[in-house]
């Protein structure tokens, strides 16, 4: 192990108190460093690449707030849209022309969206289409792949990642067996998996549901004939295919995976960059299913707060920021020279890697691989990630607490955060 050189008493002293008020100590579980072992850091403020704990340590950040710090903490177009929203009022629980706005942008951005609903996270919108999967089909059944996270409503975590990785829990007590019983799980990049549940299942699967590129049992691609298959597999089924692009949409291009490669979904989740920073989530595709939505139609979702005008307002800006030319071609750069010297650096110190990345999203597991599924990410070796996680702490750098999570680039990140980051990653890994 490392010896600490961090001053961390504001953290520790503040995470103390915490674990008396919440569960754990925290908000969201993996934010606990339950699976890297010590405490978590108290963040005091971010800007740009960087966030400042309370202890006053600066760190180079590759969690972006778990996504949606696409353009950069705190980027000063953002703060200064919001701050003019916030003369306006902080919420309205009605009709505002920010929400046709940021519709038209996601609308003319993503490919299979005609019509978009917007809500206020991931896990409410993917719990809304699953509703509308079975609204529309008239079916029950849905397929989901083993790690990837959809959220924490109870019928989507069977075999789920994320957190639930994190932790080591297969699912989680008290979700009602009648709840899991209509999701079916496959392996991620195994169509013949598919194709057995849906012949197991005849006119019964009403769509099926999936992370194009896995960020939530690290950072896994599609192989190349996964997602062209599945789009015909549904098809020929008479299913939905839905791809949650809550992590990849506006991340991996302007119009998300689908964009990438070229695969027209039914239906589509989105979150994280769309709002900027603020709590935001939406789901939206073909127009005649959208319709089954009320008040259009008979299926009901509603929401307090959502098409919230802050979180309207911050993704608007955003999405402006990434339209402007030669933004993916930077992330995809500063990108792919981070993932490609960690694993050079990780190969030359003797250690069994394997990874990769797609414009602002990157991964490094600690196994041979290659890495297809969550089966395969689960052979990491977990106490060296840890180990990795903690010295690159040491050394001002701070990467997603979990071998189980993708890693995010911003537009701030420059070529001196990168050089800092692999310097840093040498020195760590001659010494795990």
């Amino acid at each position: 192990m490392f010896t600490s050189s961090l001053k961390t008493t504001k953290s520790e002293e503040i995470f103390a108190a915490a674990q008396k008020l919440m569960p754990g100590g925290v908000s969201s579980p993996v934010r606990a460093f339950k699976s890297v072992g010590g405490q978590p850091i108290v963040f005091d403020r971010v800007k740009g690449a960087y966030v400042w704990d309370v202890d006053g340590n600066q760190y180079i950040d590759y969690v972006g707030t778990w996504g949606p710090a696409i353009c950069g903490h705190a980027h000063p177009e953002v703060i200064k849209a919001l701050h003019d929203a916030l003369e306006k009022g902080t919420s309205f629980g009605a009709p505002c022309v920010l929400e046709n706005i940021l519709a038209e942008m996601v609308i003319d951005a993503v490919p299979s969206i005609e019509m978009v609903r917007f809500v206020n996270s991931g896990t409410e919108a993917c719990m809304s289409v699953l509703r509308l999967m079975r609204a529309f089909t008239g079916r029950e059944k849905i397929i989901k792949f083993e790690g990837c996270y959809h959220g924490h409503a109870d019928m989507f975590l069977v075999k789920a990642g994320s957190g639930v990785a994190t932790l080591g829990l297969p699912d989680s007590p008290g979700v009602p067996k009648s709840t899991t019983e209509n999701t079916l799980t496959a392996p991620f990049n195994n169509l013949e998996a598919v194709k057995a549940l849906f012949e197991q299942n005849p006119d019964q699967i009403a769509g099926v549901i999936l992370e194009p590129v896995v960020g939530n049992a690290g950072f896994i691609p599609p192989d190349g004939g996964f997602l062209p298959g599945l789009r015909e597999l549904t098809r020929e089924h008479g299913a939905l295919l839905v791809f949650d692009e809550v992590m990849t949409g506006f991340r991996i291009a302007y119009g998300g995976a689908q964009e990438k490669f070229g695969i027209m979904p039914d239906l589509t989740t989105l979150g994280k960059v769309i709002g900027g920073g603020l709590p935001v989530g939406a789901y939206g595709g073909r127009r005649d299913i959208m319709q089954m939505v009320a008040p259009a139609g008979p299926m009901y979702q509603a929401g307090t707060l959502s098409g919230n005008p802050l979180a309207m307002t911050a993704g608007i800006k955003t999405l402006e920021i990434l339209r402007q030319p030669g933004s993916y071609e930077y992330l995809e750069t500063v990108t792919k020279r981070l993932a490609d010297g960690l694993l050079q650096i990780a190969r030359e110190t003797g250690h069994a890697v394997c990874g990769g990345s797609i414009s602002g999203m990157f991964g490094l597991f600690f196994t041979e691989g290659p890495v297809h599924n969550y089966e395969d990410a689960r052979k990491s070796d977990l106490q060296k990630f840890s180990r990795f996680h903690r010295g690159m702490l040491e050394h001002g750098v701070y990467l997603a607490p979990s071998q189980f999570e993708a890693g995010f680039t911003s537009l701030a990140h420059t070529d001196t955060d990168i050089d800092r980051t692999l310097q840093a990653a040498r020195e760590v890994m001659a010494k795990l």
